[in-house]
């Protein structure tokens, strides 16, 4: 954990200014503020030679999708297994944006507007995948929810990685262009996902599943929207299956803000790396107060199990190995390999050549796990001290 990160814990994720928020993201920003100290538990690892003695303390994260500091191997993971179910076609970067005159609705129904950005999302892609004109087959996609800018600021869309082939009565279609100049016309893609946006939005009102001020002012926000060109950007397709992963390692389990933008943490401020797409992807520096920073980090704090990362069309998850399989078979592909779960010893090894299982400081031993120390929330921890030498490195104050 960088040092600006662990100022962050201790500054921010545990400043009153969050008593002011709601039960659930209390106890988001309760996880983040304990993540890798004493009070989320640890590991004692003991290096098994004698005459070395080294033992180490590890300190459990909390393993919050909203934390800034955990998830980077369940990423890489998560990345590899995608990987795998990638076909020799050309993939699109499509992105869905709400107009922003919808904050306010969605920040007092998010569970329910999220489930239809993703929707209408979806049936855009689906709608003109099957439409002969541009591939007559049902496309591909995963779809992954974002609801911030860059300044952390609520900007609710959907990232979606589209295959540009799809499969049609279980064979597969490739796509029709070979240039790959586009996947659909950008004007159809707007049409169709504002209609259904606003279709079911009128459908949920009129079900009275949406809480809304007064029956006035939503009828004037759906006359303001109604009249607005929505936003539904494609960009161009990728080069290769190497930008699709770098594209999901960059994208999926991304959250508001990453310790790698941050600058400084004071006892009244942060500071912050950000880019301004307005002027030109800019690269400024902003500073806000500790409350303002966490008012805007709780506006992107998900729904209590709320899926941010769904799959669509072949790549949906009933079958979808067996169909998978089977398409690369038609194909005349080598067959998708076996997901295998790394571990982590395995992944640092890979990535930064260190073997965490040596002893660091006489080089020869294994650290071998003595104890692990699950606490409960309210549990206040003691440590105990060392059963051996002087050699042991000081434990850490929680």
């Amino acid at each position: 954990m960088s040092v600006t990160q662990g100022l962050m814990q201790e500054k921010l994720f545990a400043h009153p200014f969050i008593q002011s928020f709601n039960p659930y993201s209390r106890a988001v920003f309760d996880k983040l503020h304990r993540c890798h100290t004493a009070r989320t538990g640890m590991h004692r690892y003991r290096c098994d030679q004698k005459a070395c003695g080294f033992q180490h303390w590890q300190y459990h994260s909390c393993g919050n999708r909203h934390c800034p500091s955990c998830g980077a191997f369940k990423k890489e993971q998560w990345i590899e297994f995608k990987t795998s179910e990638l076909l020799p076609t050309a993939y699109y970067h499509v992105v869905f944006t709400l107009p922003h005159e919808l904050n306010r609705l969605i920040m007092g129904n998010r569970k329910v507007l999220f489930d239809l950005l993703f929707q209408a999302s979806a049936h855009t892609l689906l709608t003109l995948g099957k439409d002969k004109k541009y591939l007559g087959a049902e496309t591909g996609f995963t779809s992954i929810l974002h609801t911030w800018g860059q300044d952390l600021s609520f900007h609710p869309h959907i990232h979606c990685i589209v295959s540009a082939g799809g499969i049609k009565d279980g064979k597969w279609i490739k796509e029709k262009r070979g240039n790959n100049k586009f996947i659909f016309p950008q004007g159809s893609m707007q049409k169709i996902f504002k209609g259904y946006f606003m279709e079911h939005l009128r459908k949920l009102h009129r079900q009275k599943l949406l809480l809304v001020e007064e029956e006035s002012v939503f009828q004037d926000l759906l006359t303001t929207i109604g009249y607005k060109k929505w936003n539904v950007y494609a960009k161009s397709p990728f080069g290769g299956p190497a930008q699709v992963v770098a594209y999901l390692g960059r994208y999926t389990h991304k959250i508001a803000i990453t310790r790698h933008r941050m600058l400084e943490v004071t006892d009244t401020h942060i500071q912050f790396r950000y880019k301004d797409y307005a002027d030109g992807n800019t690269v400024k520096e902003m500073t806000l107060t500790h409350q303002e920073f966490l008012r805007r980090f709780e506006q992107h704090i998900l729904p209590r199990r709320f899926v941010k990362i769904r799959s669509y069309g072949y790549l949906k998850n009933c079958g979808k190995t067996a169909r998978l399989q089977a398409l690369r078979k038609g194909m005349n592909i080598a067959p998708m390999p076996p997901k295998v779960m790394v571990s982590v010893r395995q992944r640092i090894l890979e990535k930064y050549g260190k073997d965490i299982s040596i002893c660091p400081t006489c080089n020869k031993g294994i650290m071998v796990l003595m104890e692990t120390i699950r606490p409960r929330s309210s549990q206040q921890i003691t440590l105990p001290l060392p059963a051996v030498n002087n050699k042991a490195d000081p434990i850490l104050n929680a």
